[in-house]
């Protein structure tokens, strides 16, 4: 069954104002009203953030809001991702089962399969469904991006990276495992992401699965995750750090592996280069969006709301959205991301679209 937490998930109504990025160190940034996008003229609501505690106010707004997010496109985003979500969990239960070495599948099972809204997986489904391909054409793909990214979760949990012990709202793995156990679950992960791709996908022709392989190589190595992950361990403490530092950090630790989901799916999918392009710039300005969100969250929500230790930005002292731009200029920021997203689907058939749309706002307006 799914442990997707949906509950959250909050559809907005209304566009104040959004940022404009700024590459330079010496602009600062500015911010100009926009138009309201099309899909939420006809709502009434909008979103509001008084305090950094979500008062008991603002979680009946929020639970209002959710009751009619999705009626306006006529698409039920949570029993998609519901859906989906169970889709998912049954994969990759099959895909790790329990085997010998006893010890080693114990620990990969233990992070993979605790739950997790699984967004990853589901953006690289809903990407192949986009450009006409069918779930079972990308299943493997979306598993393996799971895998990758349970693997990063394992690594930056362990005491010489971020060194913490909540994850998920459970004790990391290497505190159940041990760090030596925690290193191999998460480097088998990765080793086994790769073979499930090569072996188990079905109906897709050999070079669309080589391609895909190696678009998702690209996006976790030294010029993707790997690379955001070494320019923030060493950024960390230092005052100089700028935003065109800090997007090169969130473009690749956080946004090239979703970039690589989405791209993958439509590569799966038998998407044109066109419709693969497309998408991959949907899915770099979602990337970017889910790791200012998570800033906004790791200052404004609680370990008991998030399901992992709140405040660990603040105290390594490092560089985040809020730090540099102020709470309200990162969620304008936020905004102008979704919307840029949400543009580069405008081509697309508007019904096979509407999950990457949804899934698009749950990322804007999630609340863990």
């Amino acid at each position: 069954m799914s442990s997707v937490n949906l509950g959250s998930w909050v559809h907005t109504s209304s566009v104040i104002s959004q940022a404009t990025r700024s590459r330079s160190k010496s602009k600062p940034l500015s911010f100009s009203p926009v138009s309201i996008p099309l899909f939420y003229r006809n709502s009434k609501r909008s979103v509001s953030y008084v305090s950094a505690i979500v008062t008991k106010d603002e979680e009946t707004i929020q639970e209002e809001q959710n009751k009619n997010s999705s009626s306006s496109l006529g698409f039920d985003f949570k029993s998609y991702m519901v859906q989906k979500a169970s889709a998912i969990n049954q994969a990759l239960e099959a895909a790790v089962s329990l085997r010998e070495p006893l010890k080693i599948h114990e620990s990969m099972r233990y992070s993979l399969l605790a739950g997790g809204k699984r967004v990853r997986p589901a953006l690289c489904l809903a990407a192949c469904e986009l450009v006409g391909g069918d779930e079972s054409m990308a299943m493997p793909a979306a598993c393996a991006v799971e895998m990758i990214h349970t693997m990063s979760l394992i690594h930056d949990d362990l005491p010489c990276m971020d060194n913490d012990d909540l994850r998920r709202g459970k004790p990391t793995n290497h505190i159940v495992f041990g760090e030596n156990v925690a290193v191999l679950a998460g480097d088998a992960l990765l080793a086994f992401a790769f073979e499930h791709i090569a072996v188990s996908t079905l109906n897709v022709s050999p070079v669309r699965i080589v391609r895909g392989v190696g678009e998702l190589a690209k996006a976790i190595g030294a010029e993707g995750l790997v690379a955001g992950q070494v320019v923030d361990i060493c950024s960390e403490g230092l005052s100089e750090v700028d935003l065109e530092k800090l997007e090169f950090i969130h473009i690749h630790k956080t946004a090239k592996l979703l970039e690589g989901a989405v791209v993958l799916g439509a590569i799966m999918g038998g998407g044109t280069d066109e419709e693969v392009e497309k998408l991959r710039k949907y899915a770099r300005d979602i990337g970017l969006l889910f790791q200012v969100v998570d800033d906004i969250l790791d200052v404004t929500k609680s370990s008991q709301e998030l399901g992992k230790t709140a405040g660990k930005d603040l105290v390594a002292d490092k560089v985040t959205y809020p730090k540099l731009m102020g709470i309200e200029k990162s969620r304008e920021f936020a905004e102008k991301l979704n919307k840029e997203a949400q543009e580069q689907l405008a081509g697309f058939d508007p019904e096979k679209a509407a999950p990457l749309i949804a899934l698009a706002n749950y990322i804007a307006y999630r609340q863990n």
